[in-house]
């Protein structure tokens, strides 16, 4: 994904056009429908200058979705560093999780679904692990890098998230998190003698 650069107005007034852009288009299409050509007519700029900022559609899509997924990664955060006495609260989270998943399904359909981007789903997936990681470790848990924990709670955290969007959503975000807590629960109280 593109690294973020120090932006003067008319730069991110062009960021801020391609993004809108692509967000509108992928209302109507699938993402791997939408190509370069699209976004930046609809944007009314070259494709040159699209690309001057991003090097290609799903770069793009994990640049307007940013503020989405922060949102996402810091409930994961919160998620992973809750247990022991303060489990209600990372049940919690994890519902949260879920309840802003279903508030955003038809970006996160179009982003994670079958004809989403593999790429956005690594970094999504990149994003989730050094979360959880980080999280494991405020708490005093499995958050060393070498650790197998993190990456597996959020490979299932995501896995889960996605299977729930292709049913379309099916029960409360309540019930999915009560659903999956034990496990999550148990993967993230695992310590490396455990194994």
């Amino acid at each position: 994904m593109s690294a973020p650069r120090s932006m003067d107005r008319r730069t991110r007034r062009t960021r801020s056009a391609l993004e809108n852009a692509l967000l509108q288009l992928i209302t109507e299409h699938d993402l791997n429908q939408i190509s370069v050509s699209d976004v930046a007519g609809s944007a009314d700029v070259h494709r040159s200058t699209f690309y001057e900022h991003y090097t290609d559609v799903p770069d793009l899509a994990a640049a307007a979705c940013t503020e989405m997924f922060d949102q996402l990664i810091s409930g994961v955060r919160e998620l992973s560093a809750g247990g022991g006495p303060s489990a209600d609260v990372a049940h919690a989270a994890l519902t949260g999780v879920f309840r802003h998943v279903a508030e955003h399904a038809r970006l996160y359909t179009a982003l994670l679904g079958d004809d989403g981007s593999a790429r956005v789903m690594n970094y999504l997936l990149t994003r989730m692990t050094t979360s959880t990681r980080a999280g494991l470790a405020e708490r005093g848990g499995t958050g060393d890098s070498a650790a197998p924990v993190p990456p597996f709670i959020a490979g299932a955290l995501l896995a889960t998230i996605i299977d729930w969007l292709r049913g379309g959503c099916p029960g409360s975000p309540e019930e999915l998190s009560t659903a999956i807590w034990p496990h999550l629960l148990a993967a993230a109280s695992a310590e490396p003698g455990d194994r």
